[in-house]
Formats: structure tokens, C-alpha cells, sequence
């Protein structure tokens, strides 16, 4: 069943959102049967490439009207919620940095199955390491890190490649109405917004899932046996 996400990089609850639904995927039966996939979101697409906009609490102060000090706040009360998750965000050291490359990144790491990998990766570089999310350097090494190839990493981010698919994703999310991020869509059927508890997780998960199963009944097989070796090691 596929459970897709609309989420950007410099949203701290998309951060906390992907680890409540890990957490309420870890005891889920049918995990191996959830199919993620990554969509991609831009929470604030006016911001050039390569540009210094000072710290997060003055671009949120500057972007939303705030003084420096309701930013910082703000900010505090959204990393005790991300410490209530197992999640560390150092928003002292976050780079305010254009995502659409990283997204970019993402859907490359996706073709090659790795884009799980690579999501957390963004993440902990933009909230844990401070590092700049639009550096091409820095995307290289999070891909490469991954299990990338380094040529195909440098050639994508040096072209348009996935620069459509971003745009989809984007336009797509306009025409679902989709708000605010993170946004989680189940099986085009069910949707949750925003960081929910992991109990709201696992609730959809169960009702979705046992729907999608109803509609995909698991094909049982007429078999005709013959000798053969069991998984407890016995053979006959």
C-alpha cells in the first residue's frame, strides 16, 4: 500500500511527523507491505540559491512579522516537542537555504530505492549539523553517504534532471489542497496534516490498510507438494 508525503527539509514538524509514523510503523504487522513514497514541497520557494539570510530567528522574525526573541520562542517550543520524538534540532546553527535541489536529490535517491536513507540525511544535516541544504558539495556527500554514485549525483545537480518531477509534486499538492506540510496521503484514500501523535498514525494505518488488503486479497496457491526442506531445517 502506498503512503505518500508531501514534507520539506526546513520544516521542523515534517521532521517530527517522519518519526511519529516510523515509530508507528515499527509495530505495525504489515510494514513490509507500506510502500513510501516522497513528494516534494517548498515552504518558502522565494528563497535564492546561495543566499545568506542570517540566523533562523531573524528570518522567521523577518518572514513572519516576529521579533527576534518570539522567534527564538517559538522555535524552543517546536525542539521540545521534536525532544519528545528522540529528535535533537539545533535551530542556533540551521542554514536558511532554498530545498529544491535537495528535493532533486531525493527523487534521484528514490529511483535507486534510497530515499529514505537520504531523507533522514537532509534532515540531520539541516537540523543537527548546520550545514547548507542548497550546497551542491554538501548534497554530493549526504547522495555518496547514501549509496549514490558520485558522478550521477554531481551530473544531476549540474542539469535540470528531476527539476519536473519537483514541479509535479508541487502542483500536485496545490490541486489536493494540501496547506501545510508534513502531509501524509494513504492509499489516495485517507490523509493526516501535520506532526499527529503516533496512536493517529497507527490508526489510519490500520484502517487504511485493512481496506487496500480487502481490495488486494492475498492470492492463495493450489500446490502440489513434493519433497522438500522446511524453514525449521527439517527435509523430507
Amino acid at each position: 500500500m502506498k503512503v505518500e508525503v508531501w514534507s520539506d527539509i526546513m520544516c521542523p514538524f515534517c521532521y517530527i511527523g517522519k518519526r511519529h509514523f516510523e515509530m508507528a510503523l515499527k509495530d505495525f504487522a504489515h510494514a513490509a507491505d507500506i510502500k513510501l513514497v516522497w513528494k516534494s514541497f517548498q515552504l518558502d520557494p522565494t528563497i535564492p540559491k546561495g543566499a545568506k539570510l542570517g540566523t533562523v530567528y531573524q528570518y522567521l522574525a523577518a518572514s513572519k512579522g516576529l521579533s527576534e526573541d518570539q522567534a527564538r520562542e517559538m522555535t524552543g517550543n517546536v525542539a521540545d516537542m521534536a525532544s519528545q520524538a528522540g529528535l535533537q534540532l539545533n535551530f542556533d546553527q540551521a542554514v536558511v537555504a532554498n530545498s529544491f535541489d535537495a528535493h532533486r536529490l531525493i527523487h534521484l535517491a528514490q529511483a535507486h530505492q534510497l530515499g529514505q536513507i537520504v531523507k533522514e540525511k537532509l534532515f540531520q544535516a539541516h537540523f543537527n549539523e548546520g550545514k547548507d541544504i542548497a550546497d551542491p558539495t554538501v548534497l554530493t556527500q549526504i547522495g555518496v553517504e547514501a549509496g549514490l554514485d558520485n558522478t550521477e549525483v554531481t551530473a544531476m545537480l549540474h542539469s535540470e534532471e528531476y527539476t519536473a518531477e519537483v514541479e509535479r509534486d508541487i502542483q500536485e499538492a496545490r490541486q489536493l489542497g494540501v496547506r501545510g506540510v508534513p502531509f501524509f496521503v494513504f492509499d489516495r484514500k485517507y490523509a493526516i496534516s501535520g506532526a499527529q501523535p503516533v496512536t493517529a498514525f497507527r490508526e489510519i494505518l490500520d484502517k487504511s490498510f485493512a481496506e487496500w488488503r480487502a481490495e488486494h486479497p492475498v492470492v492463495k496457491l493450489d500446490v502440489s507438494e513434493g519433497p522438500s526442506c522446511s524453514t525449521d531445517g527439517l527435509c523430507d
